[in-house]
């Protein structure tokens, strides 16, 4: 099933949650991760993590579950978007 649509990455949709006027370092400290990390997540240039769904929720009041869907969602339309081999389906009736 071919998505038809780019969906935002995790870290494009987090920048929308953040408070108007929250720095990196700020965001970072309340998360108790370094500047560093959550910067490469808000640039897209990390995922979210299992961990960081968890921290993500506890903080914004959300699931974590809705975090880990979105980047499950963003993973598997980059991967559709690369040459994959032509795989032939599993014969069930190997004797």
């Amino acid at each position: 099933m071919s998505r038809m649509y780019n969906p935002a990455h995790p870290g494009e949709v987090l920048r929308e949650w953040l408070p108007e006027g929250m720095t990196v370092t700020e965001a970072a400290k309340a998360l108790q991760i370094s500047r560093v990390t959550l910067s490469k997540v808000l640039n897209a240039k990390a995922g979210i993590t299992a961990g960081m769904a968890l921290r993500l929720s506890a903080w914004l009041e959300t699931t974590p579950d809705m975090w880990l869907g979105m980047q499950t969602q963003w993973d598997l339309w980059q991967a559709e978007q690369q040459p994959r081999p032509t795989i032939k389906p599993i014969d069930r009736q190997v004797a």
